[in-house]
């Protein structure tokens, strides 16, 4: 990004369902996931994933998979403490759908990844005096294949799974924003772009921890809700319940005078 003193606007975007679609490969892992650990009993919808991950708490899709196991077979009178889950082995299977067999070389699910923006719309905000990064539950080599491989950004400012607590902890948030802000004087309007409710969730709690500065959340529907327009709909005002101030149908709505206008109002 070019020096310069100040930031009209910081900009953080989530990355899984707002930079790339996952729900063939983050999605589909899980379902193949609880599908492996469930003897094939039972493989989730996507409409049982998105009405896990709207309690705002299931953001790692590992914790998510063994989740959604456990219910199963709640459903089928077994407890927790009769199954006791191994969580590796969870992890293990996920990791050798997503990523592939090889964590060196990837060849899962996460090569075929369709993106929703493109690099063109980053120089856009830079050129408009807005600074970006990204906060992310992902992996961080699973975030980078994105970021670096696919949209060829140079060491982009990245706070990811493994460098703070999971969302709707929003550590990392505050960390992006601190990596961002580096240099140049405190930004007062931070905007968060995210596809769930914890990222909603997230931007609350930053507010209520850090109220010197407004916490905008914004919303995006993940491309798999898109196909009809009751589940768009549902999604959006499930998504504006959790505290989204607005909610778009991909990233790139979201103009340089769009967040202008966005900060112009909480100011």
């Amino acid at each position: 990004m070019t020096q310069q003193t100040s930031a009209k606007a910081i900009v953080v975007f989530d990355i899984d369902g707002v930079v790339r679609d996952v729900s063939g490969s983050y999605r589909r892992a899980i379902a193949d996931t609880v599908e492996y650990f469930t003897t094939q009993a039972y493989r989730p919808t996507p409409l049982d994933i998105d009405q896990l991950k709207s309690e705002g708490v299931w953001n790692n899709d590992w914790e998510a998979s063994e989740e959604l196991i456990y219910r199963y077979f709640e459903t089928q009178e077994q407890t927790r403490e009769q199954l006791q889950l191994d969580y590796n082995a969870i992890v293990a299977f996920f990791q050798s759908r997503y990523r592939g067999p090889d964590p060196n070389n990837l060849t899962g699910y996460i090569c075929n990844e369709p993106l929703l923006l493109q690099p063109s719309y980053l120089e856009q905000l830079t050129q408009a005096g807005i600074a970006w990064g990204f906060f992310s539950g992902a992996t961080r080599t699973s975030a980078n294949y994105v970021l670096e491989k696919r949209l060829g950004l140079q060491s982009p400012v990245l706070i990811a799974m493994e460098d703070a607590p999971g969302k709707p902890d929003p550590t990392g948030l505050f960390a992006t924003v601190r990596l961002l802000e580096n240099g140049i004087e405190q930004t007062s309007v931070i905007v968060y772009v995210g596809d769930t409710v914890a990222d909603m969730y997230t931007i609350e709690k930053a507010q209520a921890l850090d109220s010197s500065r407004t916490w905008i959340g914004v919303g995006v529907l993940p491309a798999h809700v898109q196909e009809t327009s009751a589940r768009s709909n549902a999604y959006a005002e499930t998504l504006l319940a959790a505290g989204a101030v607005v909610v778009l149908s991909n990233v790139q709505e979201l103009t340089p005078k769009q967040i202008q206008e966005l900060v112009s109002s909480f100011a």
